[in-house]
């Protein structure tokens, strides 16, 4: 709001004209949601906002592997400010949320040739296959270059992932804090 008695033409008229950048917005409360919504709203200067309403995907990083995927939001989990905020399921800056793990496993396989969060009945079956019939992992590291099989074992060198992070890979999840603020920009990126 801006000073109104600095912009008055004389001291006992006050400037009453408003502005529309002026006015008070309803909060966004945005709620994750399949039925993406997101409203283009004009503000001071000409300038564009990008109100999220609703939202279920977002752009998360994985800092320590310097990788960012798009990946759907499952849930929220928890909320710092306010605990009704996780009961309504409602999206903002420093939400802890819960996201599919599938684009970062897939991302992990690829650079470092290492399946994560498999579980170790898996691990057993793989076994009983090997004796009886051809497995389809030994047909996939036949299709690798020899270049390729080289700068995977390079990378396995300096790997190193935490417990915390393969049990929640293991269940298909992955904690996430939202970074953006979806009532600003649009977005729920973390």
């Amino acid at each position: 709001m801006k000073e109104v008695h600095l912009f008055s033409t004389a001291p006992a008229f006050p400037d009453f004209f408003h502005q529309r950048y002026e006015l008070g917005r309803q909060p966004a409360n945005t709620k994750l949601s399949s039925n993406k919504t997101v409203r283009r709203i004009r503000v001071r200067g000409g300038n564009v906002k990008w109100r999220a309403l609703r939202l279920d995907t977002g752009n998360y990083s994985w800092g320590s592997e310097a990788v960012t995927r798009k990946t759907r939001i499952l849930d929220v989990v928890y909320n710092a400010s306010n605990n009704e905020l996780v009961r309504t399921q409602t999206l903002v800056k420093s939400a802890i949320v819960q996201v599919d793990a599938a684009p970062f496993k897939q991302w992990y396989l690829q650079h470092y040739g290492v399946d994560i969060g498999r579980k170790k009945k898996a691990a057993v079956k793989k076994e009983s296959t090997e004796e009886g019939e051809a497995p389809a992992a030994a047909a996939e590291e036949a299709k690798k270059s020899n270049h390729v099989t080289r700068k995977i074992e390079k990378r396995q060198q300096g790997r190193t992932l935490d417990p915390h992070i393969e049990e929640q890979f293991g269940g298909g999840r992955l904690l996430a804090c939202i970074s953006s603020r979806p009532g600003q920009c649009g977005r729920a990126d973390g």
